[in-house]
């Protein structure tokens, strides 16, 4: 199987063209475990798919490294852009790609970085989602130990403010937060603190992946919460261990997240018997 590894900010993927090898042979969820495995595998914070669309040219697929496929993946897509061009499939600024998460329009900037127009933030707990009643939101109330807000983008996150993200003890409070009753389908968890101006520093604990150095889609939640609970304006600067990302909350509900993608190898990863 060929791959490319890459990675927006940190968050790192092993990515697989099938529209120039096909698609692996064998269990993709099993596949994904083994090549994010960091010791003995290639290692990564998913396996992503690119596959031919059914109403659009490209589709994303992106599987965590427990072997759960997730909907959406922020960073992943960024680089799922870059590979696209580098792979010759496209020559366009603009481009539209199949989600999990539903259609989204990836832009390629001069400068090396990506645009995503990632849709609009699901708000209420039927979309999210949250047990509970299904058009209410769920903005600073109380989950667990913590006030929490919650936002969909097309995957869950539970943006959590507090007054030091350094001192949280990310592996614990994460793990728990991830499997609250409350989340059906789990959460992603994100530990924000506000640093004023519109920057705002995250770290965070990946549904499905544990503590990563970037999470794209969860600092679109961040970026929402942060606007939702009057912490920030809408255009906010996200600092995460990676790197930073720049997230705009449009007035229409979308939400446009920028950042670049990098190319860190390629090679092959031996069919197993």
């Amino acid at each position: 199987m060929r791959f490319t590894k890459m990675h927006g900010i940190g968050n790192d993927f092993v990515m697989v063209d099938t529209l120039l090898d096909g698609l692996p042979m064998g269990d993709l969820p099993e596949l994904s475990r083994e090549v994010n495995d960091r010791r003995l595998g290639i290692g990564g914070d998913g396996l992503i798919l690119v596959e031919r669309g059914d109403l659009e040219p490209f589709r994303m697929r992106m599987f965590n490294p427990d072997g759960s496929e997730s909907e959406m993946c922020g960073n992943g897509i960024r680089c799922f852009a870059k590979l696209l061009r580098d792979h010759g499939h496209t020559k366009a600024s603009e481009i539209p790609v199949e989600t999990g998460a539903g259609r989204l329009v990836l832009e390629l900037l001069g400068d090396g970085q990506v645009r995503v127009d990632m849709g609009p933030a699901r708000l209420t707990r039927g979309e999210i989602p949250m047990s509970g009643p299904a058009g209410e939101t769920f903005l600073d109330l109380p989950v667990g130990d913590y006030v929490g807000t919650a936002v969909s983008m097309g995957n869950p996150h539970l943006v959590i403010f507090v007054d030091d993200a350094a001192s949280v003890e990310l592996a614990e409070e994460g793990s728990k937060l991830e499997r609250n009753p409350l989340f059906p389908r789990r959460t992603n968890v994100h530990f924000v603190q506000v640093l004023g101006g519109g920057v705002l520093l995250q770290r965070t604990w990946e549904r499905g992946a544990g503590i990563t150095l970037a999470c794209g889609t969860g600092a679109c939640a961040s970026g929402v919460a942060a606007y939702l609970t009057g912490r920030a304006a809408r255009k906010a600067e996200v600092r995460l261990p990676g790197g930073v990302l720049h997230i705009e909350y449009r007035e229409d509900g979308r939400v446009m997240m920028t950042g670049p993608a990098e190319t860190v190898f390629e090679g092959d990863w031996p069919e197993r018997g």
